[in-house]
């Protein structure tokens, strides 16, 4: 039986041509013209475009890979969101729905590739500036076909990124601005680019020094995680344990260095859950 790694290996190129496709239809429909909807949650949206891109990423993947799983961020039909047994594919059709939504042009398409609830491989693109990440577990980062490796810098030697989506901070609000404060203190400076998977990806590409979110979806983070950890990055929850691919959890994603230190500083804000 072929290994699983070996089988996304055989089936990159054609992997990535199907969420290229995915991308540049994202592209194609400009906010004008895109029907919004609201999901539980405060400015928690869904778009038609988010259902037909994941309807679109699942039919081509399960024509690939006849034996697949799909843990989608989209209510679509044969969407079982059950990661743990056999190979499973992670997909956020539009990670960055409020940039898309509001003309940002700073949203990418997020699928990462997990077996038996480990991730092996990783595929995030952004249309918009024409950036490809990808990752196969053993095989590196590449970058537009250009292979990454992070150099380990410290806090203080890089740009800190953070995710603050208002669904999702469940009352800590103040703890995460808190936090931030110090890290704006303690770094060249920060962003909140709107996109998860981008901007751990920005880590990978040594962007961004470290990227922080007290509460994510794994489809959000599954492609992302492959991507920073093949660079020569980390990524855990933020108080070290190792992130879920069941369901969500706090992402701390980074340099070696960078990240113990924000994990110091983030222990001295957040409640013990």
């Amino acid at each position: 039986m072929e290994h699983p790694v070996d089988s996304i290996i055989k089936n990159r190129e054609e992997i990535e041509k199907i969420i290229r496709s995915a991308g540049q239809f994202m592209k194609s429909h400009p906010p004008q013209i895109t029907e919004v909807h609201r999901k539980e949650g405060l400015t928690n949206f869904v778009t038609d475009e988010d259902v037909q891109i994941q309807k679109k990423l699942m039919e081509e993947l399960k024509n690939l890979f006849l034996c697949c799983n799909f843990y989608g961020e989209e209510d679509t039909q044969g969407n079982d969101k059950d990661g743990r047994k056999g190979l499973c594919f992670f997909i956020d059709p539009i990670d960055g729905t409020t940039n898309f939504i509001f003309g940002y042009n700073h949203s990418c398409v997020s699928v990462g590739a997990g077996y038996d609830g480990q991730m092996i491989a990783g595929f995030v693109y952004d249309p918009y500036v024409e950036l490809f990440y990808s990752a196969v577990r053993g095989y590196g980062t590449v970058l537009n076909g250009i292979k990454l490796q992070i150099r380990n810098s410290s806090l203080a030697e890089g740009i800190v990124s953070f995710g603050c989506a208002r669904y999702n901070n469940e009352g800590d609000t103040d703890a995460l601005f808190q936090i931030m404060k110090e890290l704006y203190l303690g770094s060249l400076s920060v962003r909140e680019g709107g996109s998860a998977a981008l901007d751990i990806c920005r880590v990978a590409s040594g962007a961004n020094v470290v990227y922080l979110e007290l509460k994510l979806n794994p489809y959000d983070y599954a492609a992302a995680s492959v991507i920073v950890e093949e660079a020569g990055g980390v990524i855990s929850q933020v108080d070290g344990l190792p992130i879920t691919m069941d369901r969500p959890c706090s992402i701390l994603a980074g340099t070696q260095k960078a990240t113990e230190e924000v994990r110091s500083i983030c222990a001295r804000y957040l409640r013990k859950k």
